[in-house]
């Protein structure tokens, strides 16, 4: 369960240390690789600001899925809404052409407790494998100051969804925000296409969804009166 209390600064550096001992940056390493490392070096709880350290210069693509995969899974009623403001922040800053992450004191000071973060790592490791083996660099074009702001502004109109209590809408804006973090993270212009299809399909679903609840909203109050 997440907290509030702050991550010791000797922490972060423990944690950061143990994954880039042995290599300049985190990019030189699989994404699914750099996950299960921290949930098998990382102390008894992992804190928000720990990860922002860690991934480095792939710090958007990188919280961006860790926030949006749960969503993509059977969660809890109102689970999407908590998980849907950090989501809001992160979108938000690549928006606006931000090159680092600025978490505010009350979201870097969370935490995660280590064996929550191997449980959703381990649900998710089978799939982002198989997707790594598809996932290089390629069709530069969708990316760049442009791109990237692009991506940013629709992943932040996405987690407003999220955000929003809306029946069954949390899965298609979840698996367009892990595409465009696959997209990201690994620079793949196809996987961008595929966000933006998701994002597309996503807009579809909230529009026929708004419009069965006036309907349905006007036809109650239609029998009433």
């Amino acid at each position: 369960m997440p907290d509030n209390e702050g991550a010791p600064k000797t922490g972060r550096r423990r944690l950061a240390g143990l994954l880039t001992r042995r290599r300049p940056t985190s990019r030189a390493q699989r994404f699914s690789t750099v996950l299960r490392r921290i949930g098998d070096e990382a102390d008894e709880r992992i804190f928000f600001s720990e990860l922002a350290e860690v991934f480095g210069d792939r710090v958007f693509g990188a919280l961006m899925f860790i926030f949006a995969v749960p969503n993509v899974l059977p969660l809890p009623p109102g689970t999407s809404s908590v998980l849907g403001a950090p989501l809001i922040l992160i979108a938000a800053q690549l928006a606006v052409g931000r090159r680092t992450l600025w978490l505010p004191k009350f979201i870097a000071g969370r935490s995660i407790l280590r064996e929550d973060f191997q449980r959703l790592v381990g649900r998710t490791l089978p799939y982002l494998r198989r997707l790594e083996r598809f996932l290089a660099p390629r069709f530069d074009v969708m990316f760049g100051i442009v791109g990237d702001r692009l991506i940013g502004i629709a992943c932040f109109l996405l987690a407003v969804i999220l955000f929003l209590p809306i029946p069954l809408g949390n899965m298609l804006p979840g698996l367009a925000i892990v595409l465009f973090s696959l997209a990201l993270l690994q620079r793949d212009g196809i996987a961008a296409i595929a966000g933006w299809v998701a994002t597309a399909a996503s807009v579809a679903v909230l529009v026929a969804i708004s419009g069965a609840l006036w309907i349905a909203a006007k036809a109650f109050v239609h029998a009433l009166f």
